[in-house]
């Protein structure tokens, strides 16, 4: 946890160093799309912060008020960015309209162009850095930040493109054109964002392949049980939570199930990460015949 804190605290660096050279680059040259990309870097920094916050918050550990943890804390922070992304958007519209009515050529396009793509660069690899260990420690706050740095990426190779063309061609109406168009990008990757966001504080289910994965690990270290049915599972931030019915024969000594049960916590933990296995031990008339997950 200390390191995922880190990498978010990392993005509130990298966010102010990519503003600070966007903005830069928008004041040397006057465009609109420059300023549109500079808009959306002040958005990672806020972002960036909120997921330092929700880090913190989700990984206290589990009280009387909150026993099974504050992991979905990480949720808001994803949540927030779209907020932020959709407020961006609008005030990108807003200049985008008042340039559109004061057309004026671009100073100096070339230097504004060279800071506009050192910041890319660090972006594109911040995003790289995010999204791989945001994957790898299941934190949807570091993720979601990893992905709006790749929609920057995209959207400032886009606009990098199109100020390019404003200087070849002398049409000055484009520049404002693509900063509507950038404003477009991102409040799709706003919705995206929350909508992810969203599935998790409504405890979505995780993915058909882990969930293979944890209906083969039942199925391999399920010996002396007869069934398994009414398996159920749901994301809270990077805690999987895991629960099924296992049929065992009615003469089955608590011991004896209890070790089975064992047994296959141990197994399912094994094949997903930061996972908590509740099992609800049945008898043998408790067998079903429909939504059977497995049976030995």
């Amino acid at each position: 946890m200390i390191k995922t804190v880190r990498y978010a605290v990392g993005s509130v660096i990298v966010g102010i160093l990519v503003f600070l050279l966007k903005y830069l680059a928008y004041a040397i040259t006057g465009s609109a799309a420059l300023y549109s990309d500079a808009l959306e870097s002040i958005i990672n920094i806020v972002a960036a912060g909120a997921a330092v916050v929700a880090l913190r918050v989700s990984a206290m550990p589990a009280d009387e008020n909150h026993p099974y943890g504050h992991h979905k804390a990480e949720y808001f922070s994803a949540v927030l960015e779209g907020v932020l992304i959709v407020i961006a958007a609008l005030a990108i519209f807003r200049e985008a309209g008042q340039t559109f009515f004061s057309l004026h050529e671009l100073n100096a396009p070339l230097r504004g162009l060279l800071l506009n793509a050192a910041a890319t660069v660090l972006n594109a690899v911040w995003a790289a850095v995010l999204v791989r260990n945001g994957r790898r420690v299941k934190s949807p706050a570091l993720v979601a930040d990893g992905r709006h740095l790749y929609a920057d990426v995209v959207t400032s190779i886009g606009v990098f493109a199109g100020v390019v063309m404003v200087g070849l061609t002398g049409w000055l109406w484009l520049d404002p054109a693509i900063a509507i168009l950038v404003a477009i990008n991102i409040l799709w990757s706003g919705w995206r964002l929350v909508r992810e966001s969203v599935g998790g504080l409504m405890d979505e289910a995780v993915s058909e392949r882990e969930l293979d994965r944890i209906r083969t690990a039942i199925f391999h270290h399920s010996q002396g049980a007869y069934q398994a049915h009414d398996l159920r599972t749901r994301h809270a931030g990077r805690r999987t939570f895991i629960d099924f019915h296992l049929v065992v024969p009615g003469n089955m000594s608590v011991d004896d199930a209890h070790i089975i049960c064992d047994r296959l916590e141990a197994a399912i933990e094994d094949e997903v990460a930061d996972s908590t296995v509740t099992i609800h031990v049945e008898p043998e008339d408790k067998a079903k015949v429909s939504n059977v997950y497995l049976a030995q």
